[in-house]
């Protein structure tokens, strides 16, 4: 979901840049100033909109599995979100981050390897370019957000604590009509 997100919020960006160079006239030989508040407003409205989805999965996962299913329930639910979370929390960071350091390789040409590669320009440079256009969100937003995403569900699953034990005497709603 927030990799969609960023790619939302880029394809709007781009769009927008677009539309400033086609309707605005002396911006490409820069005697006028591009509209930087627009582009902000793009990504203020994008961050906050695209984040509702997510926010509830979040919020309501351990509400919904926690009063209908049970405690034992939303124990499996912690444990599951806390082992996958962290698994791709940090594969996403490991992985966005080789993507971005490819590039710089290829760009720095400082070995024998990066020379052959082709350097900049080369198609083993257009391939890295893509490869860190991948990554920088993976290592910069959806890595990073799966570590608050297991905090989150943990500490609100503290906080309701109570009420799901109330829930039928910790069982669940749902397992009250099968008794």
């Amino acid at each position: 979901m927030t990799m969609k997100s960023v790619g939302k919020a880029a394809l709007a960006m781009v769009e927008e840049v677009r539309r400033q160079f086609n309707t605005t006239p002396g911006l490409m030989e820069g005697t006028t100033r591009p509209d930087y508040s627009r582009c902000v407003e793009i990504s203020t409205d994008s961050s906050l909109k695209e984040m509702i989805a997510p926010g509830a999965l979040v919020m309501l996962t351990p509400v919904i599995a926690g009063s209908l299913f049970g405690t034992r329930c939303l124990a499996g639910v912690l444990a599951g979100a806390l082992v996958s979370g962290v698994q791709m929390a940090v594969s996403m960071s490991n992985t966005g981050g080789a993507w971005d350091n490819a590039k710089k390789y290829i760009e720095a040409g400082a070995s024998e390897h990066a020379r052959d590669l082709g350097g900049k320009g080369s198609d083993c440079h257009k391939a890295a370019v893509i490869g860190d256009t991948v990554g920088d969100p993976l290592k910069d937003t959806s890595g990073p957000s799966l570590n608050i995403l297991i905090k989150l569900m943990a500490v609100e699953s503290l906080v309701f604590a109570p009420f799901f034990y109330s829930c039928a005497k910790g069982e669940g709603l749902i397992f009250q009509f099968f008794q």
